[in-house]
């Protein structure tokens, strides 16, 4: 389990189920990530999560409140599938709308990178979002992340009609992250 002053991040429960769906079935939250998920769907995702922590040892996840231990959403470093971040530690996040703009999705990607820089032997972490996910660049942006327009990219898992294809990359290293 990661803890920051207000969240803590720990392995998936079969209890997490339902108040995730609540979560990814939302459209304003699903927006920028793709359509909203039903229960089966959810359920696939929680299971692939807990497949990835398995086999990596971590995983995006799930992301509770201290004070009320309420499930919000998910953060923390899974290994990208696509694009420039494929293979590489890639950071991500999902909050429940009402969660947004608390600092939040800040707070846990911090304590997140703070534990992939303490036990993980990359280097460097990444994180992509569609070109569009003006919230989730701000996050990059406030953690010290730097983006690579160069790396800007079509993401090959989604049509190429889907409006959410164009995605931005962005990077830390170690240096920089332990240098703030």
């Amino acid at each position: 389990m990661i803890e920051t002053a207000r969240l803590a991040m720990r392995s998936w429960r079969d209890a997490d189920v339902a108040p995730f769906q609540a979560i990814c079935s939302d459209p304003e939250v699903m927006a920028t990530l793709g359509p909203p998920l039903d229960m089966d769907a959810t359920s696939a995702l929680i299971d692939r999560m807990r497949a990835i922590e398995a086999e990596h040892g971590h995983s995006f996840w799930a992301l509770e409140r201290r004070d009320d231990a309420r499930l919000i959403g998910w953060c923390g470093i899974i290994r990208g599938s696509a694009g420039p971040v494929e293979g590489k530690a890639e950071i991500g996040w999902r909050l429940a709308r009402d969660c947004w703009g608390a600092g939040y999705a800040t707070e846990a990607a911090r304590g997140a990178m703070d534990w992939a820089f303490a036990h993980l032997a990359d280097d460097v972490v990444w994180a992509i979002t569609w070109r569009g996910n003006t919230r989730s660049q701000a996050v990059m942006d406030r953690l010290g992340m730097r983006r690579h327009t160069d790396l800007d990219f079509d993401h090959p898992k989604l049509a190429e009609s889907d409006p959410l294809r164009p995605h931005v990359t962005y990077s830390i290293a170690r240096g920089a992250w332990m240098a703030a």
